[in-house]
């Protein structure tokens, strides 16, 4: 005896119901134009990116593009490219926010400037440069140095990160995509960008972008 073989006449139609109210409402998801969260294929099939490939920040950017688009390939040579993600700049700060009456900070705050804009092959500048900022504030003491270095380097690099993120979604955005696939009527770089890579890690020495804390008010980076 199968598990249905005992059901009731009441039990198919209420069965046949449930399933007609799924396919009605699947249909009507589709004529709004809903889709699952997942890629969003970018209208170029190559790209350059002047943000290093062997720094953290180049590879998360990288990794986070072909996420979005698989079937966008990056490429090492401009020429080869459809379009360019040119960085324009990526700074980070660390400002005071905070001191005891000592003249010890208590608590810094973490800026993360970055700047970039999008142009197609011939230069027609796709997305105009655009600067996305990130603000964190995170509490200092003095005597664990050490160890507030490295915090203050794990909450940069989790900017950087949700940064990542932030610029994919304006490649990814609507109105970007419609502007590459018209891009005959957009206006031309007046100077060509940089292409150099730029990295965005420490220095050789191992010092980060933002310097070093400071122990006495008036002195912080800014």
């Amino acid at each position: 005896m199968t598990p249905f073989s005992c059901q009731t006449p009441r039990d198919a139609a209420l069965r046949r119901i449930a399933l007609l109210v799924l396919l009605t409402g699947c249909m009507l998801l589709a004529a709004c134009g809903f889709r699952l969260k997942g890629a969003t294929p970018l209208p170029f099939d190559t790209l350059y990116t002047n943000i290093a490939e062997n720094s953290a920040f180049g590879t998360a950017m990288r990794r986070a593009i072909v996420a979005a688009s698989p079937n966008t390939r990056i490429v090492s040579d401009p020429a080869e490219a459809e379009a360019r993600l040119i960085q324009l700049s990526n700074n980070e700060r660390l400002r005071q926010l905070s001191i005891d009456p000592d003249g010890r900070v208590e608590e810094y705050e973490l800026n993360l400037e970055f700047v970039f804009q999008l142009v197609d092959a011939a230069g027609h500048i796709i997305l105009p440069p655009t600067v996305l900022r990130a603000t964190r504030e995170l509490p200092y003491d003095d005597t664990m140095v050490q160890a507030k270095q490295s915090e203050i380097t794990a909450v940069f690099q989790q900017m950087q990160q949700a940064m990542v993120d932030r610029v994919v979604r304006h490649m990814t955005a609507p109105d970007v995509i419609a502007a590459f696939r018209d891009a005959d009527k957009l206006p031309l770089e007046e100077t060509p960008s940089d292409l150099t890579p730029v990295s965005n890690d420490p220095s050789p020495t191992g010092t980060p972008k933002w310097g070093t804390p400071s122990l006495n008010p008036g002195h912080g980076m800014r």
